[in-house]
């Protein structure tokens, strides 16, 4: 389907596993849990069943259905096409191949691209590459393209002075006329970060506020920011949507207009993997903010859909 310099290929189901070159076998591994991963998906386990009893956060991370909640209320197009860039375990492409007509699925990662395969055998619209998204190329264009807790780890893998922006404007060029880029992200500002939990990708407190270090690599991004950073790379009709608690396990989708909502708010925020201090009631401080329409400062997590120019 693409042109691509093939390593070799491997084939999980109905699924095609095409190796680039470049491939790292092991990139981004989160040890020997993947290793479990993979004996779960491929002996066939209730992933649903499986998650209630066993709550490990990369358990969760990985497999929990409720992942699922981010995109299940969107319409797309069922004739499109998709790229799901850092595709991981394949938390997300089943959804995916659900609503689009295509899904290629690109993961750096062999054991990951394995795991998602295992999960999606059956699907007869998905295609799997692993390498490094920078080191491919495409004889097509795509409909949509996801980066779903992908884009934060531009500065890590783009090498540029300006690697957001870069990586950005290379997605848009692999882009149909007016398709879709949707991304999910922590924001830097999320009321969690303030409240007494550690910044998702560094485990420290506060970083994301104080603004980070220069050589960090790994960077969120508060609304404005990301604004600013999507225009400048091509793209227009932004839709915010703010996911709630995260956009990891979120339990409601709320957009932009969200004044009916307050009434319902009931938001608990998990803290799945790290210690933190309790600094204040992070539910009432929460309800505050929403009745002042300042969700858009201050939610944990961004979803936006963008538009290529």
């Amino acid at each position: 389907m693409h042109h691509m310099k093939a390593g070799s290929n491997l084939k999980i189901g109905n699924v095609n596993i095409v190796l680039d070159n470049h491939a790292n076998e092991n990139t981004y591994i989160d040890g020997d849990v993947e290793l479990e991963l993979l004996e779960i998906v491929k002996s066939g386990t209730n992933l649903e069943a499986f998650v209630r009893s066993d709550n490990r956060w990369p358990i969760l991370y990985h497999l929990s259905p409720a992942r699922h909640n981010l995109l299940r209320s969107f319409d797309f197009d069922k004739n499109e096409s998709v790229l799901e860039i850092g595709a991981g375990c394949g938390a997300f492409t089943g959804v995916l191949c659900d609503k689009f007509k295509n899904v290629t699925a690109v993961e750096l990662s062999k054991l990951r691209s394995e795991i998602l395969a295992y999960r999606n055998k059956d699907r007869t619209n998905l295609e799997v590459i692993v390498g490094n998204f920078n080191d491919l190329s495409f004889e097509k264009k795509f409909d949509a393209i996801t980066l779903i807790g992908v884009l934060e780890y531009a500065g890590k893998f783009t090498q540029s002075s300006n690697p957001f922006k870069d990586f950005l404007v290379k997605i848009r060029d692999m882009l149909n006329h007016k398709g879709k880029l949707i991304i999910a992200i922590e924001n830097r500002y999320g009321l969690k970060y303030w409240a007494g939990f550690k910044e998702d990708h560094q485990g420290k407190y506060f970083t994301g506020l104080e603004g980070y270090n220069a050589n960090d690599g790994v960077r969120t991004f508060s609304k404005r920011e990301l604004e600013t950073l999507l225009s400048d790379a091509g793209f227009d009709d932004l839709a915010f949507y703010y996911p709630l608690p995260d956009y990891k396990l979120p339990e409601k989708i709320v957009s932009e207009n969200y004044s009916w909502f307050q009434d319902e708010l009931d938001v608990s925020f998990a803290n799945y993997d790290m210690s933190r201090v309790k600094l204040f009631d992070e539910t009432k401080v929460f309800q505050n903010i929403t009745s002042e329409n300042m969700l858009d400062i201050f939610a944990n997590s961004f979803l936006v859909f963008a538009a290529k120019r």
